[in-house]
């Protein structure tokens, strides 16, 4: 069997895969290195700015790691060691030891993962990314930690597909496992989508999306919490009936996900949220996201071109 980036990739026990490597540097996050410790420090100002910032517009900040499957499934390696203390996500929670509302507004996923690591599969074996079951798992904290009520969304799956993940893909012939596929969705109403989902849902190419897409979702059913939030997050987040987005808008009045590590600050002042949620993958802790970001700006610069091309050509005065 070959395998393309096999530096990438960890075989561990019972067909768990895990990312090793890559532009993030995954297991190198787990030591004691200058710049890892820099990068939890820039994380510690990160957080306690957007609680003071987003206490100033009246709302609360939600800070959410996604761990990594290094930092939840570490008795499932084989042969590769990970000192999990060492994980950017609980050194950021003890960085923020005496900064308490910064503190209380970082959730702490990890314990609650490893609890629950056995019961369920809270990844795919064969992708780096969480199954349902993380999923909700993640989804029931965050009520909690903001006061809302969960509801009850696990249904049996509508479709099972035999998958390959983003890790089993790598092999040759590819690795695969069956993922069961649940609609979240149910009362939630999409209102708005920013133009590069519109275009490229329409191309048959939403797999394509990625930072810079913006959704908004309303539920006027009976019982949702009556709270606008906005979510900043990542592919762990996305928008997909079968994702946390959906979670978050079959729960909220009113979602607005954008796609995006950094916060758009002049969004929120726009919009004037009851919650803020920033969702950031563990991994992705190896980069510092720059909170001046600006969906517009970004997204015109992004995708414009793509759009003018995908716009229809003017009609011709002979052809009117």
């Amino acid at each position: 069997m070959e395998i393309e980036g096999a530096e990438h990739v960890h075989v561990g026990r019972d067909g768990w895969l895990f990312l090793t490597a890559g532009s993030n540097n995954v297991v190198g996050q787990f030591s004691r290195s200058r710049l890892m410790a820099r990068r939890v420090r820039g994380w510690k100002r990160l957080v306690i700015a957007r609680v003071r910032g987003c206490a100033r517009l009246g709302c609360p900040y939600l800070h959410v790691i996604v761990p990594e499957k290094l930092t939840v499934y570490d008795h499932r390696l084989d042969g590769l060691k990970v000192r999990v203390r060492l994980s950017p996500a609980l050194r950021l929670r003890r960085a923020l030891f005496w900064h308490r509302r910064a503190r209380r507004a970082c959730l702490d996923l990890v314990g609650a993962f490893r609890a629950e690591r056995d019961a369920h599969d809270l990844y795919y074996r064969t992708d780096s990314h969480w199954s349902f079951e993380g999923c909700e798992t993640a989804y029931r904290l965050i009520c909690a930690a903001c006061g809302a009520a969960p509801k009850d969304l696990r249904t049996e799956p509508h479709e099972w597909l035999e998958r390959a993940g983003d890790l089993g893909g790598k092999f040759t012939p590819p690795r695969t496992e069956p993922w069961p596929i649940r609609r979240i969705q149910r009362d939630a109403v999409r209102v708005h989508a920013s133009p590069i989902v519109h275009l490229r849902e329409r191309l048959g190419r939403a797999d394509t999306l990625h930072v810079g897409s913006h959704v908004i979702y309303r539920n006027a059913s009976p019982g949702t919490d009556p709270r606008k939030v906005v979510l900043f997050g990542d592919s762990y987040a996305h928008f997909a009936p079968i994702m946390l987005t959906a979670l978050i808008a079959e729960t909220f009045a009113e979602v607005h996900f954008i796609w995006s590590s950094s916060l758009d600050w002049h969004y929120l002042e726009r919009v004037r949220p009851d919650l803020v949620i920033g969702q950031v993958a563990e991994r992705f802790m190896f980069q510092l996201p720059d909170d001046r970001f600006d969906l517009e700006a970004y997204a015109a610069e992004r995708f414009g071109l793509e759009l003018q091309a995908a716009e229809p050509a003017p009609m011709k005065a002979a052809d009117a």
